[in-house]
């Protein structure tokens, strides 16, 4: 399963509403996650690595648009702390 990066523009970002989207927080450390719906999220501040279950390392800092597939199962290494603007779901 891939995970999706994409630089918006301000516009994009616009479009999509991301200003309205909850704010998830989250120190650094490592933590395993299952994604059971699509997530989209924007990254405010900090950086991390996920790493997929087939070995795939995405590197995602601030500025990166996500999008993280349902059934996603994954290991999160947060580098810095994060800030993100999150929605799931289509």
């Amino acid at each position: 399963m891939k995970i999706k990066i994409i630089k918006p523009s301000d516009n994009d970002l616009e479009e999509l509403g991301v200003k309205n989207w909850p704010i998830w927080t989250k120190e650094i450390s490592e933590f395993d996650w299952f994604y059971d719906e699509k997530e989209t999220c924007y990254f405010i501040e900090g950086e991390v690595e996920v790493e997929t279950e087939d070995g795939e390392v995405y590197k995602i800092k601030k500025g990166d648009l996500v999008v993280f597939p349902r059934g996603l199962k994954c290991k999160w290494k947060v580098k810095s702390p994060v800030k993100k603007h999150y929605k799931f779901g289509e």
